[in-house]
């Protein structure tokens, strides 16, 4: 009972790293920020004293490239003398990051003996189901709700107002999407690479690929993407499995939860009218498809009217504007004011144009690829996870400007010998 608690308690600590949010009575401090400021010094003892240490010497070379990354960003703000320091700090971000990730796996850590991918991999799907359940607590039980918004800073709790989108905790928009994006891919890939491990508990996994798959629709559509990229993965290695009991488990209880869940949901849409209005936002272009035999999805519709903006400077095109989010903060600003973000695009390779030029956004491009290729090299085994992760990244961007470094640190904070003794032991099957 105490080993159950533990580890309900190690996964909220985790939602406040993968998904950090403001406490209303400190509304300066969001929850990573807090878990950062607990694990930088333990990681400085720790790497000060062991050359062993949980992060090792690739991490430094991480952060050189993350500190080129800031200086392109520095190099812009300060030649286009503007006020925008988004990633002129990303050094500072990545350490944060990479600090709070420290602590969650230390948690996680000390209460199984070890961490290994698997088991990390768990608890953020586990995180990701959670959240969207809590979601759907928060939008339609009001005393949920009131209890959240409580402690939440006024600000956040204003913007999920405003916005009336579905939202758990910490957890919305396309940011949220992303992350759901990485954690579906995290389920295809356990299934097949452990299936010897996961076929006990397989509609477990079924039912939280679903569950993230509808519920992560309806809270950002970019939830999409990993949700394609896990189905083509899964449909290619599942051929490979040699397991014939697993297969069958497999699809028993795949045809059993579908046909569960299309009558609740069914149910749900032609019953509840709230619930409808959800489904057919997450759910735009499927439902446009059905009905009109076209794929039809408004945010697509606008982004493509975004790749029409480009730079018309060759400065522009080099070093960027150094805008990333809204000029009104700007007192020197003189030009056309932009309240949502600079040039009103939302594409997420412009936006890193105009901010810091394609030498900005080449240099961040290269620091995302080491960060994988890290991970690759400490987990070789892991090689077409890692790679499938760092595929969502480059897709999303795309659509919006965000990055999932936050999915990697956890596992660069994973020593490659408690990974290999745990995998020795369970002696996983390589699809």
């Amino acid at each position: 009972m105490k080993k159950y608690i533990a580890v309900i308690f190690a996964t909220i600590v985790l939602s406040f790293y993968f998904f950090p949010f403001q406490f209303r009575w400190i509304p300066t401090i969001n929850t990573k920020m807090a878990l950062a400021g607990l694990g930088l010094p333990i990681l400085a003892i720790v790497l000060g004293k062991s050359r062993n240490a949980t992060i090792d010497k690739n991490f430094f070379s991480l952060s050189i490239l993350a500190a080129i990354v800031s200086l392109i960003g520095l190099i812009s703000v300060v030649y286009n003398n503007t006020f925008d320091y988004t990633y002129s700090t990303y050094i500072v971000s990545m350490w944060v990051w990479t600090c709070a990730a420290y602590v969650v796996v230390s948690l996680i850590r000390l209460i199984h003996g070890y961490v290994s991918v698997f088991l990390l991999c768990n608890y953020l799907i586990a995180l990701c189901t959670a959240q969207c359940i809590l979601a759907l607590t928060i939008e339609f039980y009001e005393p949920i709700k009131l209890f959240f918004y409580s402690f939440i800073d006024e600000e956040t709790v204003n913007f999920m107002e405003d916005k009336d989108r579905l939202m758990g905790l910490g957890c919305g928009l396309d940011v949220a999407g992303s992350r759901f994006s990485a954690v579906l891919i995290m389920i295809a890939y356990v299934c097949c690479k452990y299936h010897n491990k996961v076929i006990k508990h397989i509609y477990l996994y079924i039912l939280a690929f679903i569950i993230i798959s509808v519920i992560g629709n309806i809270i950002a559509r970019t939830t999409s993407v990993g949700m394609i990229i896990a189905i083509l993965y899964f449909t290619v290695a599942f051929q490979s499995v040699k397991s014939d009991s697993f297969k069958k488990q497999f699809l028993r209880w795949t045809a059993i939860l579908l046909l569960l869940c299309i009558t609740i949901l069914t149910y749900s849409y032609n019953s509840i009218p709230e619930f409808h209005e959800k489904m057919r936002y997450g759910f735009e272009g499927f439902f446009s498809l059905f009905e009109t035999g076209y794929w039809e999805v408004g945010s697509n519709d606008k982004l493509k009217g975004m790749y029409d903006i480009i730079p018309k400077t060759f400065k522009t095109w080099i070093i960027g504007d150094g805008y990333f989010g809204p000029t009104t903060s700007d007192p020197y600003y003189t030009g056309k004011n932009w309240e949502g973000f600079y040039m009103a695009t939302d594409v997420g390779y412009f936006r890193f144009i105009f901010y810091f030029g394609l030498a900005g956004l080449l240099a961040f491009s290269f620091f995302m690829y080491k960060v994988t290729i890290t991970c690759i090299n400490k987990f070789p085994l892991h090689k077409i996870l890692f790679l499938l992760l760092l595929a969502i990244n480059f897709i999303v961007w795309f659509k919006v400007s965000t990055d999932i470094f936050l999915v990697f640190a956890p596992f660069l904070c994973i020593t490659k010998e408690e990974n290999d003794t745990y995998e020795k032991q369970i002696a996983i099957d390589t699809p």
